[in-house]
């Protein structure tokens, strides 16, 4: 065989930038997420052709439930919802409508050495006897609204399995039934008879294995952690083979899970009523306390109409376990994701199960390591009935039954998931290893677009990328992609193909500057309000001396007008962000208010803040801007940037003149006016202190200190006789303080 191999020229990384990134399928958990047609899956990630899967034959009913085979190797159907048995002879394609119930399901048949067909059928809970094209009622047990199993024993007796009341029945002749085994469960859903003729049966809600040895008298061989023991599997070698599901349901007046373990399955009932049935009112004793994921609860509803459950995600939802002759138990099989439905052996005793999982059928190898055979791509595979002619398998959904034949299909289609790239992306080339014996033939074809789900507004599938190794995608650039592959074999040869990987280039996404602030360093160092306040009142005000010739100050500094004049640096911060997580350079402007162009203060910095130095800024209104750009993670021409601008910021560096205007004493009183006047920003406060005591506030003449210029009134009371000093501060809106001082004498 040639071995189709690719090697990358350079290793594609995944990183967090407009570089080639890669999607890459490469195992058996990446190959089950996919559509398989005509394809098998092995454990170790291969796809290959699948057995040749052949309709046998079509019920056009929704449901099958049951599949029994007789000696002379005709299979017998239980369906839904219209309650049929039909029977299809060995070797035919086509099938014999043996039998049309007035009840809506059939979930139940068993078929004895004579070719006489039994039929279980609900809700009425009655079994049928169908001879010769005629049925007629055999046994119809009193309490029981539902057949699910039946089973033709060693003894030639029928043994029945039923609910509501978890009953096994053994009927001998027509209406000469007994009450064989009562389990104290709501349903007995499973029968089969192991290899020294003893009676095993499952139950529901409480998930047990029974093996009943004579009437009234059972052993527990298994007490599962699943509600439901869906099928059971009797070995040669005195081993036995359960399958149970159930896991995932919580039910809200649901019905019981051996319904419920079937999707859309119908409630089976022809009245509204809900009945809710328990141990002690039913009169059966009490087995075991129920599990608390399901609950006994029968919801009857009308026929068709879906049952209420609700799926519980990260739990097991099925399982199988295998008990051997001595009855340790051993658990071979689990999934979170799909629910077993049967079991068979093929050839050589190997572990075949099907699954609801699009239809699956999987075999179990000795490693315990399941191979996906085939898939059906209906919605499960009910039932698995093995012969010497080939695998039986019945569709539940679509009410078909399929025959696994020993030769290879010719054709198989594999559908990939769809694969989300983040963003828009270039497409690159699709690579793909594996095997491709001679004769033998693989395409590969894409599609792409912009919605989660392929629809009408994806492209069309493109043309086939025939048996390239590293052939470029022809799909359009999108966010979306997805691939199919066809296979072609030749007789026994069949290619496989074990990994694909997709490369491509997302578009690279702008980065965002989210905000940018400008403060003084004195304020920034500040951890509260009051310490700013102390902090700003001795590190970040203006002295100014006046006729006085005295000095003296302090003021807050507000965040958008800033004083410098004690030496204090101003920070310029900014936020900014990448969608991809690209590393971030910044570019840091300013500009005047009054000017037209952007200034650089600094260019290619990696960090979001910067320092101003006192005395670079004159007196004014300024604008601070940053650039953020990718270029750091992205090649030049793919590279994005994004800019912010800060609110205006006032710079002011110099403090308020203030002019004394007269002083006087007036009685007891002092009357002094004063004017303030500053050059850059608004007048805030305006205070005086005599004889060196507590500053005093003191609001402008006009009533609201809100101007460049203002007049302020000074009116002190109750001064003593003699000679005083009053000192006058004034503030602007940066924080800078002017002052003056006044000298009263007598």
């Amino acid at each position: 065989m040639k071995l189709a191999s690719l090697l990358f020229a350079t290793t594609a990384v995944l990183l967090p930038a407009a570089t080639t990134a890669t999607w890459e399928m490469n195992g058996y958990a990446d190959f089950l997420r996919g559509k398989l047609q005509g394809l098998s899956l092995n454990r170790d990630g291969r796809l290959a052709l699948a057995p040749r899967l052949d309709a046998v034959f079509s019920s056009e009913q929704p449901e099958i439930w049951s599949i029994a085979r007789g000696n002379d190797g005709s299979l017998y159907l239980g369906t839904g919802h219209r309650g049929r048995v039909y029977r299809v002879e060995p070797g035919a394609n086509k099938g014999t409508l043996l039998w049309t119930s007035d009840q809506p399901e059939v979930f139940a048949v068993a078929v004895d050495s004579k070719g006489i067909v039994y039929a279980g059928t609900s809700p009425d809970g009655k079994v049928y006897r169908i001879e010769n094209g005629k049925a007629t009622e055999y046994f119809a047990p009193t309490g029981t609204r539902y057949i699910w199993s039946l089973r033709i024993g060693p003894d030639n007796a029928l043994y029945v399995g039923a609910g509501e009341a978890g009953n096994i029945y053994r009927v001998t002749a027509a209406g000469q039934g007994e009450l064989y085994f009562e389990s104290g469960q709501a349903h007995i859903t499973a029968l089969a008879f192991d290899r020294d003729g003893r009676l095993l049966a499952g139950s529901e809600p409480n998930g047990i294995l029974y093996r009943v040895t004579a009437k009234g008298k059972a052993f527990v061989l298994f007490d599962s952690s699943l509600p439901e023991i869906r099928a059971i599997l009797p070995l040669p070698d005195g081993s036995v083979y359960a399958a149970a599901l159930g896991g995932s349901l919580a039910k809200r007046g649901g019905t019981p899970s051996a319904i419920q373990g079937i999707p859309n399955a119908p409630v089976v009932s022809t009245t509204g009523t809900s009945i809710t049935v328990t141990d002690s009112q039913a009169g059966f004793p009490k087995a075991a306390e129920p599990k608390p994921s399901v609950t006994s609860t029968l919801t009857t509803s009308a026929v068709g109409a879906a049952a209420q459950t609700y799926e519980i995600s990260g739990i097991d939802k099925s399982a199988i376990y295998k008990i051997s002759a001595d009855n340790m138990v051993e658990n071979i099989w689990t999934s979170k994701d799909e629910n077993i439905y049967d079991l068979a052996l093929a050839e050589g005793n190997t572990l075949l199960f099907s699954t609801d999982g699009q239809g699956r059928v999987y075999r179990l190898n000795d490693d315990r390591r399941p191979t996906l055979i085939l898939q059906t791509n209906e919605g499960e595979t009910s039932r698995l009935v093995t012969a010497p002619e080939g695998i039986f398998a019945a569709s539940g959904s679509a009410g078909k039954i399929y025959k696994l034949a020993t030769a290879l299909s010719p054709k198989g289609e594999f559908e990939a998931p769809v694969h989300d790239a983040g963003s828009v992306s270039r497409w690159g080339r699709l690579h793909w290893l594996g095997d491709l014996p001679a004769g033998t033939s693989v395409e590969f074809r894409t599609r792409t677009g912009n919605s989660s789900r392929p629809d009408a507004t994806w492209s069309d599938w493109s043309a086939p990328l025939r048996d390239s190794k590293n052939a470029l995608i022809a799909s359009p650039n999108a966010r979306f992609i997805q691939w199919k592959l066809s296979m072609t074999g030749s007789g026994t040869a069949t290619p496989s193909i074990h990994s694909v990987t997709a490369a491509y280039l997302p578009q690279n996404n702008a980065p965002a500057v989210r905000s940018v602030s400008v403060s003084s360093a004195a304020k920034q160092a500040s951890g509260s309000a009051g310490a700013a306040t102390a902090a700003n009142a001795q590190a970040a005000f203006s002295v100014t001396v006046t006729e006085s010739g005295e000095a003296a100050g302090g003021a807050n500094t507000q965040a958008t007008a800033l004083s410098r004049s004690g030496s204090q640096p101003t920070q310029v911060t900014w936020q900014a962000d990448d969608p991809e997580g690209d590393k971030l350079i910044y570019a840091l402007y300013f500009r005047g208010e009054d000017e037209q162009e952007w200034k650089l203060l600094r260019a290619n910095l990696f960090e979001n803040t910067y320092m101003l130095e006192s005395d670079v800024l004159a007196d004014g209104r300024y604008h601070f801007r940053v650039i953020a750009s990718d270029r750091p993670s992205n090649p030049p021409q793919y590279s994005r940037e994004a800019q912010g601008v800060s609110a205006p910021v006032l710079v002011d560096n110099t403090p308020p003149v203030l002019r004394l205007l007269n002083s006087r004493r007036n009685g007891d009183s002092i009357e002094i006016d004063v004017e303030g006047t500053d050059q850059t920003s608004m007048l805030r406060r305006c205070e005086y202190s005599i004889d060196a005591n507590p500053w005093q506030p003191v609001e402008s003449a006009d009533g609201v200190t809100d101007a460049t210029t203002e007049r302020f009134e000074i009116r002190i009371p109750n001064v003593r006789a003699g000679e005083h000093l009053v000192v006058i501060r004034v503030y602007d809106q940066a924080g800078n303080a002017g002052l003056a001082k006044a000298v009263l004498r007598p």
